[in-house]
């Protein structure tokens, strides 16, 4: 294959191609084994739908309906360049009996909208606005692999984890707040086969690009609202980023606590909250974190930092947020990229080290949950995981006798049982 996320080399018979996808899909669906031929895309989406325990015949849950769905759409960024996804796919979708699909960042449908008869052959399969088509919920599929990869995909024929969806063909594009860089949703075409093409990936990534450079333009100006756009970047850096507008200021370490408690409470915290929150010494005077929070705002601007209670004048993104999002999403591949160490590794401030130690555990937790051995070798490969005794003894339990990982696996729980005082636990057998 020349290039992974075509679904179709040129040249090739569609229906002989579904023909062995259908057959690879059932020997992956009854041995676990994947052909070769299998694209990597798919492949490996295919063995994350099986962990997540999604199962070959299911179908999409409806999540939102009537008045919820129209209120959540209506709020959502993406309700301000549906126009534009009409304009350039709409007509597309119509003449070609295809459909085009908007989904959030949790792969749930919030416009189905095309061809009226391919619209009513895709609501017999829950493809309806308000459905999840999440890839942990429904397994392999254009949208719901498109946000959980963060990468355009081409999903052709049985290529779809669930059966119900084989006889359809779609392409999706991750569509990306142009703040801050997150997901936050897709754009996809839905069809036949004649989408197994080239074309129809890049026109999904083509428009995902346009609704980006459109939502760059919609967004409100910090000179004219007051209230400045802020990314806050904390993982793995004892200093904190903070891009306000167009500046990035590196914040002293007592500076980056504060940034990390009032995005943590948009609602603001008054100063003895924010004293019992940064200070373990009971015995610390009220002035000292007055003048920590005066040399902020002089840092910042007065109109970022308001007081009474304290608080940050606009919703900050941060990148903590954005991982705690992927793992909430079922998207534990992406989380993990988006990891890039603990949160403000090296403050001691009370309530940042409960916020770092409930997403470090929120993050393993979910790992071990999900038992897959090449995640859980890449979260105890980093300097965070090569002490976490819970993550090694589960990638010693998933890995059988002989593999690399479980045996190094099993090695270093032998290395922190000693350095415990304790005796190395035997190797539990399924």
């Amino acid at each position: 294959m020349t290039d992974p996320w075509v679904a179709l080399e040129p040249g090739t018979d569609p229906a002989e191609r579904a023909g062995a996808l259908r057959r690879a899909h059932q020997r992956f669906t009854a041995a676990g084994t994947v052909e070769a031929s299998v694209r990597s895309v798919v492949a490996e989406s295919w063995r994350r739908s099986s962990r997540a325990r999604v199962s070959p015949e299911a179908t999409a849950a409806v999540d939102l309906l009537d008045d919820d769905l129209e209120e959540y759409r209506a709020n959502h960024p993406l309700a301000r360049v549906m126009p534009l996804f009409r304009e350039l796919v709409g007509t597309v979708a119509t003449d070609g009996e295809h459909l085009l699909a908007v989904c959030d960042e949790y792969g749930r449908l919030l416009w189905v909208e095309g061809h009226a008869l391919t619209r009513r052959r895709a609501g017999r399969m829950n493809f309806v606005p308000g459905a999840r088509w999440a890839e942990c919920a429904v397994g392999t599929n254009a949208p719901g692999t498109a946000v959980a990869v963060d990468r355009p995909v081409q999903v052709f024929a049985a290529e779809h984890f669930s059966r119900t969806v084989q006889r359809w063909t779609c392409a999706a594009a991750p569509v990306h707040d142009p703040r801050t860089g997150r997901v936050i949703g897709a754009v996809d075409v839905t069809g036949g086969d004649t989408l197994a093409h080239p074309h129809s990936l890049a026109l999904v990534q083509a428009v995902a690009r346009a609704a980006e450079s459109q939502l760059a333009l919609l967004a409100p100006r910090p000179a004219t609202t007051g209230r400045p756009a802020l990314t806050l970047s904390v993982l793995g850096r004892d200093e904190a980023v903070l891009a306000l507008g167009n500046r990035r200021l590196r914040l002293s370490r007592r500076h980056s606590e504060i940034a990390v408690l009032l995005a943590a409470h948009p609602e603001g915290l008054s100063g003895d909250q924010l004293m019992c929150a940064l200070y373990e010494n009971e015995t610390t005077p009220p002035v000292t974190l007055r003048a920590e929070l005066s040399r902020l705002r002089r840092v910042l601007g007065p109109e970022v930092v308001r007081s009474r209670p304290y608080r940050l004048a606009a919703p900050v993104e941060t990148d903590a947020a954005a991982v705690a999002r992927r793992v909430t999403a079922g998207s534990l591949d992406a989380a993990l990229r988006a990891y890039r160490g603990p949160l403000l590794p090296g403050s001691q401030a009370p309530s940042v080290r409960r916020l770092r130690a409930r997403l470090e555990n929120q993050l393993r937790a979910a790992l071990v949950a999900r038992g897959d051995p090449d995640l859980l070798a890449r979260w105890t490969a980093g300097p965070w995981g090569a002490d976490d005794l819970t993550a090694w003894q589960a990638l010693a339990n998933l890995c059988p006798d002989g593999h690399r990982s479980g045996a190094l696996a099993r090695a270093r729980l032998r290395e922190l049982h000693g350095e415990l005082g304790a005796t190395s636990p035997q190797r539990r057998r399924p």
